[in-house]
């Protein structure tokens, strides 16, 4: 049995004794709460969950994605107000805290509904208002406590070694937790349009973004920010005394870890920064048109474009074979690393959010190396073929890759592929997992997954708009 920070192998004897898994039934009865039991409710959810349900053919694939599309709000959210304004605190699933990327990543598949539900423009409003209190208590910290003077309860971030603060629950440095928030703010303020969430508390939080982007640029010195962790796993703490292997200033930003939530070999992670890129110009979207605040958008496109130069500049490397792809961490003094990790932002993940196009020769010579036995964890077995990553070990598969890959397809045969893969790797769950045996899908780790989830809602929804056909003709 492997047990790490996020992770917990569970097999058939587990399942049973789980409550929520032991009611499965072979007539795919629904595996959401009883309506009286559910977080949060959205009628254009609920209308969507019924129209998309009707066209999917496949019986299991159909009762998969009603237990998975409402997972977010089934099970994870939980409004209040704060400050006269509503507060919106969105656990990760069996991880009690609000981690910025999850819970931001949870969401997103119900942001084209939200300009006409009133109730989910509240949820909205109240997730991007938690995250810029959040960031204000420490934009280096990656998850938080719902009670902000409450001290962490995560009996592994007890006793690290770094600057812990009332309200965070661990304090992991990385550039992709301050992208996801900027990637909510912009989500929402283009689907709906609404000025309300961008406040003066949301406006600092940004400049803290930016603030903490330039510090671990590391131009004049290491920064604030350090990070040990006792633990018999390289990757949950950070080498040299807290503060990373040596890298060499060039314009690019230094993460501490990945968004595994695994330290970084080489600091600068390349598909974190791209992601950088894209966000903080989306910020300037934000920052101009809802809040006309000029400034603000001026320093977040500079330096962005600054980051885009030194990727074009230190981003690349070449592979054995000769062709030039992306790197996954380089270090600025010429030294590079070519991996995958299914957590977005991947090397393969970068056509889906939109930080390359999907058709760019660059981007496409790196996905298919990741794809491939280039990439040191890419597996491929008896229950099928995708990308894991150092965090639960060899030979996992997380469906998140095949999932991602599914969106950045232009072929039906990948996305079928992609499909039956997932509708046969779930354990008879009805839900979908972080990671699961290469060859025996009975062992999976996390039951309960919500971005995972809602990732796989997401897929099927965006196949329901754009290739119907592989949803009632699947098989």
């Amino acid at each position: 049995m492997i047990v790490s920070r996020r992770s917990m192998i569970a097999g058939t004897a587990a399942l049973a004794a789980t409550p929520a898994l032991a009611a499965a039934k072979p007539d795919f009865a629904s595996k959401r709460p009883a309506p009286a039991d559910r977080r949060f409710t959205s009628r254009a959810v609920e209308r969507e969950l019924a129209q998309v349900s009707a066209r999917i053919g496949d019986a299991k694939l159909r009762w998969m994605f009603g237990n998975c599309y409402p997972n977010t709000l089934d099970t994870t959210v939980k409004m209040g107000m704060a400050d006269g304004r509503p507060d919106a605190f969105v656990i990760t699933g069996d991880i009690p805290c609000l981690w910025l990327r999850d819970s931001a990543a949870q969401v997103k598949p119900y942001l084209h509904l939200a300009k006409g539900d009133a109730d989910l423009q509240r949820l909205f409003r109240g997730l991007i208002g938690r995250q810029s209190r959040s960031i204000l208590i420490d934009p280096y910290a990656n998850a938080f406590m719902e009670d902000p003077s409450a001290p962490t309860n995560l009996e592994w971030s007890l006793k690290d070694t770094t600057e812990m603060k009332p309200g965070v629950a661990e304090r992991k440095w990385e550039v992709d937790s301050l992208c996801y928030a900027m990637r909510l703010a912009h989500g929402y303020w283009r689907a709906v349009g609404d000025p309300a969430p961008f406040d003066a508390t949301w406006a600092a939080a940004a400049r803290a973004i930016l603030r903490t982007f330039r510090e671990q640029q590391r131009k004049h010195g290491p920064g604030p920010y350090s990070f040990l962790r006792s633990s018999n796993r390289n990757i949950e703490t950070m080498p040299l005394g807290g503060w990373g292997n040596p890298a060499r200033p060039n314009g690019l930003i230094q993460s501490g870890f990945r968004p595994s939530d695994d330290a970084c070999q080489y600091p600068y992670l390349i598909p974190s920064n791209l992601f950088a890129v894209t966000s903080l110009r989306e910020l300037a979207v934000v920052a101009s048109e809802a809040r006309h605040d000029a400034e603000l958008a001026r320093e977040a496109t500079a330096l962005a474009a600054e980051v885009e130069a030194a990727l074009r500049q230190h981003g690349t490397m070449r592979l054995p074979n000769g062709e030039t792809v992306w790197a996954y961490e380089v270090d600025g003094y010429g030294n590079a690393m070519f991996m995958d990790d299914a957590n977005v932002p991947s090397l393969s993940g970068l056509g889906y959010l939109g930080c390359v196009s999907m058709t760019d020769p660059l981007w496409q010579r790196t996905q298919r190396a990741a794809w491939s036995e280039a990439n040191p964890y890419f597996f491929r077995g008896r229950a099928g073929e995708g990308i894991g990553g150092p965090h639960v070990g060899l030979r996992w598969i997380w469906p998140m890759s095949l999932i991602v890959r599914a969106l950045s397809a232009t072929d039906d045969a990948t996305i079928r592929a992609c499909l039956r893969t997932l509708r046969d790797t779930d354990a008879g769950t009805g839900f979908i997992h972080e990671a699961f045996d290469q060859d025996d899908p009975a062992k999976f780790t996390r039951h309960w997954f919500a971005w995972a989830n809602g990732l796989f809602g997401e897929l099927i929804v965006t196949l329901a708009r754009t290739r119907p056909h592989l949803l009632q003709d699947f098989a």
